[in-house]
């Protein structure tokens, strides 16, 4: 049985590291949105390998979904107090660890 820690180890090891201005590593958590974690072609990859890893047809994931993504720029929290506001659904480790787990891509379907 896949667990949610397999799946986010997973991911820590497949994504490259996000580091703070002092260097501190700053670790992928379960919720976390990996649009804002990893760039597009480092996601894309990872989402490919989590394919092959745990067996999922991924290619029900609809990406037009989650991208894209809204980044804010850096001085933003100087200037603005509310959040960017998304009009994509985060797409998440836990997304992916409760598909593992279901044997199949559980969230929404290409529409053919």
């Amino acid at each position: 049985m896949v667990t949610y820690e397999q799946v986010l180890d997973f991911f820590r090891q497949k994504l490259p590291q996000v580091r703070t201005f002092s260097f501190k590593i700053v670790p992928l958590e379960i919720d976390d949105a990996l649009q804002e974690y990893a760039e597009f072609d480092d996601l894309v990859e990872a989402i490919d390998k989590y394919s092959e890893q745990f067996n999922i047809d991924v290619s029900k994931l609809n990406i037009d979904n989650y991208y894209p993504w809204k980044t804010s720029w850096f001085f933003r929290k100087w200037f603005k107090k509310e959040p960017v506001k998304q009009n994509k659904k985060p797409l998440t480790v836990r997304m992916f660890a409760e598909s593992a787990k279901a044997g199949q891509w559980l969230y929404e379907y290409k529409k053919s």
